[in-house]
């Protein structure tokens, strides 16, 4: 009939919970760098220190949407809430944003980490833009 689980009293049943809230709190810092990917089918946000080290990272896909759902505004938000939970408990007090890409969530993931009280430097718009763009096609030949 299966294994039969034992729930202890006065404790955390899971250790994942208690793993990543230690590993979080180690590194304090005060300031950091946000980066923002958004495109058409997905959002990454990933916060780094000042020097460009990656401290902490999500993505809409890592929480569970899929499909299209992943390149919503909605999505994006969560990405930046969760991120910015993660960062006050570092300690980071001020970010500056670098955003690339054209996607929904550009704005929406900015918003919702600055709602969570961290002060918002500045922001910078990184997303490549092609000078002349790639060779156009040949005239077709009928």
């Amino acid at each position: 009939m299966g294994k039969k689980r034992i729930v202890k009293k006065g404790g955390e049943s899971s250790g994942a919970a208690r793993g990543t809230s230690s590993r979080v709190s180690k590194r304090k810092l005060d300031a950091g760098i946000m980066n923002v990917e958004a495109t058409y089918n997905n959002t990454k946000v990933n916060v780094s220190d000042t020097s460009g080290n990656v401290v902490m990272w999500s993505s809409s896909g890592s929480l569970g949407f899929s499909g299209a759902k992943k390149g919503t505004p909605f999505a994006a938000a969560k990405v930046g809430e969760i991120l910015a939970d993660k960062a006050i408990q570092m300690g980071i007090k001020e970010v500056s944003v670098t955003v690339s890409g054209v996607g929904a969530g550009r704005e929406s993931a900015i918003r919702a980490f600055a709602t969570k009280g961290i002060h918002i430097s500045s922001i910078k718009d990184v997303t490549p833009v092609p000078h002349n763009g790639p060779r156009p096609p040949k005239p077709r030949r009928v």
